[in-house]
Order: C-alpha cells, then sequence, then structure tokens
C-alpha cells in the first residue's frame, strides 16, 4: 500500500536526569479527567505515528521513573482533528498541559498568549543545547514559548532505474555538492526527453500548508521573505522573482504533474509511489512507509542549491500552555525528552531528525534504511536560524494562505511574476497587520 495520508500529513526509553522534582505506568486521559486534576499529573496531546507514539510512551516511561509520584496522560488523536480540540479547549479553559504543535504554527499560539513563557523555568544555558535554527524556529518577542523536540526537511527521493533510465548516475552524495539549480533543471531535461508524457520528472511537496516549502526556494537564492525585524515584507528582490521565475518553469516546461500545484486536493508523494515521478521531494519521516511499501529501487539525495543551500525547518516544537496546573512539571518534562538519550531514541525509531547540538554535530542513524540518514542530517544543517525564524511569525497562518494563492496564479494560472510578487508582498503586509 502508499503511504497513508495520516503518516504523509505528520511528517513527525531514557537514561538521563529530568530537573528535580518530587509512579505508575503511559496512561490516557483527555484534559480535564479527574486525573489531571492531580497536581503530579500531566496531561500530554499529540499526533502521531505509530513509531512516534511508541517513542513518546518510552519517554513518558522515563520520566516517570525518574521523577517518583509524577505521570503523564497521553491523549493520542489523529492529526486532523488535533487543532480543532486544541482550539477548542483553549477557549474554554480547559487545555492540556502540553501539546504537540508544528513550528509554522507555534508563533500563533504564543502571539496570542496562549503558551506559558519558558524564559523563568528553564535553567541558564539550556537554549544552548540546540542548534540556532532549532532555538530561534520557538521563539517569541526573543523569548522561548516551547522546545524544539525534532526537525524534519526536505530532500529528494529518487527512482533509481528511472534515472539511470535517462543516463543519470552522477547523483550528488555531499551537501556540498548538491546539484545546482542549473544542474537540476539539466537532469529535469533530461528525464523529461526519457520519460513518456504520463510521467514528469519531479514533485514538490508543497500541498495544503507544505506549501511553506516553497521558501526553500527563496532561502536557496539567499531571499527573505520578512525583513529582519520580522515586522514586514521583504519578498520584493532580485531573489523572490528568482524563487518565483524558477518554480514557474516546473509546470511550463511539464517538469511537475500539471495537477500538482499548491492548491491540489492530492499529495505529490502519492505520484512517485506509482512510478508517475521519478523523483519527489520529501522528508525523512515518509522512510519507513516507503520501505515497506516499494517494490522498487530508490534513494535519496539533497535538495538543490542557487547562492546558497536552502531548506524547510519542519517538524514539531513541544509547548506548555499558559494555564498549566503544574508549570513546574511541564517544564520538567520538556527538558527530558529534549535531553540526548530521549531525543536520539524518539528520532531514531521515526526517522526524524534531532534538534540538539551534539545530535546534529554527530549524526544519527535511523533504524530503517541508516544509510540515507547522513542525507537527511546534511540537509537539515543547511537550514538557518535566519530562515526558521521566519517561519515562526505570529502571522504565518495568514501568510501561507497568501503563498497558496499568489502562487497557484502564478503556477496554474499565468500571473507574471511582477504580479505575483507584488501580491506576494502586499498580502503578506496585510497578514502581518492582524
Amino acid at each position: 500500500m502508499p503511504l497513508t495520508r495520516r503518516r504523509f500529513l505528520t511528517g513527525a526509553a531514557a537514561t538521563a536526569t529530568a530537573l528535580p522534582l518530587a509512579a505508575a505506568g503511559c496512561g490516557f486521559a483527555p484534559a480535564g479527567s479527574k486525573a489531571a486534576a492531580n497536581p503530579d499529573t500531566l496531561t500530554f496531546t499529540t499526533w502521531g505515528t505509530d513509531a512516534e507514539l511508541a517513542g513518546f510512551r518510552a519517554a513518558i516511561a522515563g520520566f516517570e521513573k525518574a521523577n517518583s509520584g509524577a505521570k503523564v496522560n497521553l491523549n493520542a488523536v489523529p492529526y486532523e482533528q488535533m487543532f480543532t480540540d486544541i482550539d477548542a479547549q483553549l477557549q474554554t479553559g480547559n487545555p492540556p498541559d502540553v501539546f504537540r504543535v508544528p513550528y509554522y504554527t507555534f508563533g500563533a499560539y504564543a502571539g496570542r498568549g496562549q503558551l506559558l513563557d519558558l524564559s523563568s523555568q528553564l535553567p541558564s544555558g539550556f537554549g544552548d543545547r540546540f542548534t540556532p535554527a532549532a532555538w530561534a524556529a520557538v521563539q517569541n518577542s526573543g523569548k522561548p514559548y516551547g522546545v524544539p523536540h525534532h526537525t524534519d526537511t526536505s530532500a529528494i527521493l529518487y527512482n533509481t532505474a528511472l534515472m539511470k533510465g535517462a543516463g543519470i548516475t552522477d547523483i550528488p552524495t555531499k551537501a556540498e555538492d548538491a546539484w545546482t539549480w542549473d544542474e537540476f533543471t539539466a537532469v529535469a531535461r533530461k528525464l523529461r526527453s526519457s520519460l513518456p508524457a504520463t510521467k514528469f520528472p519531479f514533485g514538490y511537496n508543497w500541498q495544503g500548508n507544505g506549501v511553506t516549502r516553497w521558501l526553500n526556494l527563496l532561502f536557496q537564492a539567499d531571499g527573505r521573505f520578512l525583513d529582519e525585524q520580522l515586522s514586514g515584507p521583504a519578498i520584493n528582490s532580485d531573489a523572490g522573482r528568482a524563487a518565483v521565475e524558477f518554480s514557474k518553469d516546473f509546470f511550463t516546461q511539464k517538469f511537475v504533474p500539471p495537477n500538482s500545484s499548491v492548491k491540489a486536493t492530492t499529495y505529490v508523494a502519492d505520484s512517485w509511489y506509482a512510478q508517475t515521478t521519478a523523483m519527489v521531494f520529501s522528508g525523512a519521516f515518509a522512510i519507513p512507509d516507503a520501505t515497506e511499501n516499494l517494490k522498487f529501487e530508490w534513494g535519496a539525495t539533497y535538495a538543490p542549491r542557487k547562492v546558497r543551500g536552502g531548506g524547510d525547518f519542519g517538524g514539531n516544537a513541544l509547548v506548555v500552555t499558559a494555564k498549566a496546573k503544574n508549570p513546574k512539571l511541564a517544564t520538567a518534562f520538556l527538558d527530558f525528552v529534549t535531553q540526548a538519550d530521549p531525543m536520539r531514541t524518539f528520532c531514531a525509531g521515526a526517522s526524524l531528525l534531532p534538534t540538539r547540538r551534539d545530535l546534529s554535530a554527530d549524526g544519527i542513524e535511523f533504524k530503517i534504511r541508516p544509510e540515507l540518514s547522513p542525507v537527511f542530517v546534511g540537509q537539515s544543517r543547511v537550514v538557518r536560524a535566519t530562515d526558521s525564524a521566519q517561519v515562526a511569525s505570529p502571522s504565518m497562518s495568514g501568510i501561507i494562505t497568501v503563498l497558496k494563492d499568489q502562487l497557484d496564479k502564478a503556477f496554474v494560472g499565468g500571473q507574471s511574476t511582477a504580479a505575483t510578487i507584488s501580491g506576494l508582498s502586499s498580502g503578506i503586509a496585510q497578514a502581518l497587520q492582524k
């Protein structure tokens, strides 16, 4: 079977010592239950693949063992209802103590004052354990309102036979050797010439809220969509125009399926699983299902570069709600799950990338297809803090809508580059004012 929609949408036992605090197994209780009323009990709401949930259960068991009397009730919900539930609980004043949130959604919750400012809760130097890009992704007005639990970023998965059929055998094995935009275009043209009209060189994973992955191209051109103060648009630039032109060519040159624009209702991974695209931009989270379900030989390589390498800072943070009943216990839980052993166990099992400096520097070995780990770890290293900080903007939900509207007009509506840049710039400015 192909990759399940749930797994594609998500993205997403230890010996470490927790912060000192005051035992029993991993329970399942919704926020507001009698169990949650215990001051030594936390409620934690998340979605996740089977591997991710197994990782959370192992971390919870380790935390409870390290903190006698503490208990964490895990409430696992489908991704599709996750934030409807969270928003409703926040509005009624009965939210979970801790929940999981994508980085591109984090800013909206922090900006509305719904999350706990962790500045006075975390130990001195806590942020030093994370990469600069990761720590920047959980800041709001210069203060941390969460912890970066893991990340993921888009590299390229490729069909070995289709690549060889086009005479493409020199595939980059180092991030610094990634194809340039011109080289990637040359590869796409070779594939276009060798493939029948019903098949395409690649698919880009920018459908739905994945439209933020278009920003990878902007970053590769060394551009920004927000200014350095994160208070105004900055996309009206040579880099912005280059990114729009480059991505419009995907459609005009028939490099991507015509129905794979940013507003498509199906995800481009489906075309790669069906072998109608030779390559697909994808996160590492797809590796377990791909390994289990695909019957053809495939590999992974780095996303292209222009002025520099660039990628999306995907993945999720863990946050404490402002009305958490026991902020100290909740903060201790965040400390525990982001220590080296719990993070390594979680990321290796779920094919996700660590946010800790030490684990990122040393690398991590996925339990499934470990030989692909260096590709995704190397791709994550090109993400800059200046990139991830923009995506954590409190206005990101509105900016996502602007990106969808303007890029879809450019890709399938024939809108000019100049009009697209103008629409993006004015739309971002309006989103920032709301």
